[in-house]
């Protein structure tokens, strides 16, 4: 059956069995499959828009300027730690309420508390915009205040796709990405064309998030009548966002401390090398976010370890096939995409993409705790964040220095999740058999 049909369902009054228990019932590694898949297939067409407006901001601002816009949209990424917790949380009771009711009292619930905390993220950086372009040594103070126009809509777009992916709508959730790369290239290229520069580059980023919150439009499923389920409980959204805070730290800080440390050349440079290896965790994100909802979905009695087992392969495959090209041909990825500016930066590439490899496993384990229960994951990640916050801090004599220092606390990382993981799981799998 096809994921629109999956959703279709859910609007039908008195349909049974409903859409939570259509996903008990079917293969979930088929699900995950499957929504990876389509989830995979947008991300190639958004990483490639995505490329075509950092590749097209980098050549016509430089690699000074460019740094500043990436620093932008560091800030925005930071603040995505509250989207992200609000789009897990809503995607979770999305997907583990049964009536369609119950799931759209539950999109509401959390839209309205989203407008509220989005509002005030932006009004703080709108309010703070001179002490953070001063941090920043940004060209123009008015910079973080056009950006605090899109954070002030951010959250609830994450609301919005939450639902979508609580949904197993994952065409929905795919338009959503592709219409805010699409309006971010478009409307970049046209501002910094125009005269604009960086203020320019950084209102299409604005832009864009404004045109994913109202396209596409939310579907049929959650425009019924609220009525009583599993509401989203207070201990899964501190969890959420203990989870968010510390993965947002791990994936943009560095970003953040470069430009503080290093001249605006060598940042800007930086940042050309992460946005080439942030590439693995964009793709490995795809098939968390597919599993994500199929594991929230089953009962604790239909737990299936060979769910997320199939997650790490394929993550650990996606990762491989990064560092082997960017290992191999480094030279002609940076003069494919970036130009001879950035030659400097292709001793960087595979080492940057083998610590987001290392992060991105983690994820995969991390995330499918949280869709099964209360985890404490999410604090001890929290934790490497701060560490690795100390150790950048500490040790940034060169680029190099930087990115070695992540390889070594994500490879930690990984082992400290990873071991009582095993241990639980095998306990699983031999227990599941007798069940049966």
């Amino acid at each position: 059956m096809a994921q629109q049909d999956i959703a279709s369902l859910s609007v039908k009054p008195g349909f049974l069995p409903t859409v939570a228990a259509q996903l008990r019932r079917r293969d979930p590694r088929s699900l995950v499959v499957n929504g990876s898949i389509v989830m995979l297939l947008s991300t190639t067409l958004v990483s490639v828009l995505n490329f075509a407006y950092n590749v097209v901001m980098a050549r016509m601002l430089g690699p000074s300027m460019f740094g500043h816009v990436t620093a932008m949209v560091t800030l925005l990424m930071l603040a995505s730690s509250v989207t992200l917790a609000f789009q897990l949380v809503c995607a979770k009771f999305v997907a583990r309420n049964d009536r369609p009711g119950a799931k759209a009292a539950v999109y509401r619930s959390l839209r309205s508390k989203a407008w509220l905390v989005s509002l005030l993220m932006g009004g703080a950086l709108f309010a703070a915009q001179s002490p953070v372009a001063a941090y920043l040594h940004l060209p123009d103070g008015n910079i973080p205040a056009v950006l605090a126009i899109g954070i002030a809509v951010y959250v609830p777009l994450g609301v919005r796709r939450g639902a979508m992916q609580g949904l197993c709508s994952f065409g929905r959730l795919s338009t959503s990405f592709i219409v805010e790369a699409i309006t971010r290239f478009l409307a970049g290229v046209l501002l910094v064309a125009i005269g604009y520069g960086v203020l320019g580059a950084v209102g299409a980023i604005s832009a864009a998030v404004l045109a994913a919150y109202f396209c596409p439009p939310l579907g049929r499923e959650l425009k019924v009548q609220s009525e009583a389920g599993h509401p989203a409980s207070f201990g899964e959204g501190m969890q959420a966002i203990v989870f968010f805070i510390g993965q947002v730290i791990i994936n943009n800080i560095d970003i953040l401390l470069v430009k503080h440390f290093f001249a605006p050349e060598l940042a800007g440079l930086y940042a050309a090398v992460a946005l080439v290896g942030r590439l693995v965790y964009f793709a490995s994100w795809q098939v968390i976010s597919a599993m994500f909802p199929v594991s929230a979905a089953a009962r604790p009695q239909d737990e299936d370890p060979h769910l997320v087992s199939w997650s790490l392969l394929a993550v650990l495959g996606i990762s491989a096939i990064f560092v082997l090209v960017l290992s191999l041909f480094p030279h002609l990825v940076i003069q494919t995409i970036l130009g001879v500016e950035f030659h400097q930066g292709e001793p960087l590439l595979a080492l940057y993409a083998a610590a987001t490899g290392l992060y991105s496993l983690s994820v995969v384990l991390m995330a499918y705790e949280m869709s099964r229960r209360i985890a404490n994951t999410g604090w001890m990640q929290l934790l490497f964040s701060g560490v690795l916050v100390l150790a950048i801090t500490a040790f940034h004599h060169t680029l190099r220095q930087v990115i070695v220092v992540q390889i070594a606390l994500m490879a930690l990382m990984l082992v400290v999740v990873l071991v009582p993981f095993l241990r639980r799981y095998k306990l699983a799998l031999r227990l599941k058999p007798e069940a049966q």
